[in-house]
């Protein structure tokens, strides 16, 4: 690995990374379907005009070669324009900030160094060890398939959407919650698993924007 990629995976990887954590995976569970509910079509639709907000939550990640936790301290998201700033309050290390588009991304360190890639899964692959398919998750955290690729929809008794498979990842929804007058539930927690890997997010707040300029 060159210096600079291995400089900017110690320190990304110490952010986020930092500590041992547990992240436990429930079993997929019984007695899903893949036929939609009746008003599946009108949600999806609602929730696909969902395009400018913000989240606050955590981040918890395990995989073979390390885990650990961080804060999303926020997660702007402007159509297919996003901001996501990430720490680790305990390791007492500053802010991270991904910043992009589908095709480009920016990332900044704590010190203020800055990296630009035309491959946004590759420079956070780089930074982190892990795969975090940035492009697809802006569409998955809102419980909608992402635009590349195929997808298999699962959802459960109560008509609620609980598994989607896309890319070699299966996105599990654990809880939704009425964040937004007007929407849909949204996701509140979430596990995305991919062999080995396991990436949970845990929002804890979700509001609509309404066109505010960053």
């Amino acid at each position: 690995m060159p210096v600079r990629s291995a400089a900017i995976a110690l320190t990304f990887s110490a952010l986020i990374m930092g500590g041992c954590t547990s992240l436990q995976v429930d079993p997929l569970p019984e007695g899903l379907t893949e036929q939609p509910p009746s008003g599946w079509s009108e949600e999806r639709a609602r929730l696909q005009q969902f395009q400018q907000w913000e989240l606050s939550g955590k981040l918890a990640v395990r995989q073979p070669s390390d885990s650990g936790t961080a804060v999303i301290n926020y997660w702007k998201q402007d159509g297919e324009a996003y901001e996501l700033a990430l720490s680790s309050s305990f390791l007492g290390m500053g802010r991270t900030t991904l910043e992009g588009v589908p095709g480009f991304i920016e990332l900044t360190l704590p010190g203020g160094d800055r990296y630009q890639s035309g491959d946004p899964e590759a420079l956070i692959e780089a930074a982190t060890g892990w795969q975090l398919p940035i492009n697809s998750l802006t569409w998955w955290i809102r419980g909608l398939p992402g635009p590349d690729g195929d997808f298999r929809l699962f959802f459960d008794d109560q008509e609620q959407l609980a598994v989607i498979r896309q890319q070699g990842w299966e996105i599990r929804y654990d809880r939704w919650q009425p964040f937004i007058e007007g929407y849909p539930p949204l996701p509140a927690r979430l596990t995305a698993v991919k062999g080995e890997k396991r990436v949970r997010l845990v929002v804890s707040n979700w509001h609509e924007r309404n066109g505010e300029v960053w």
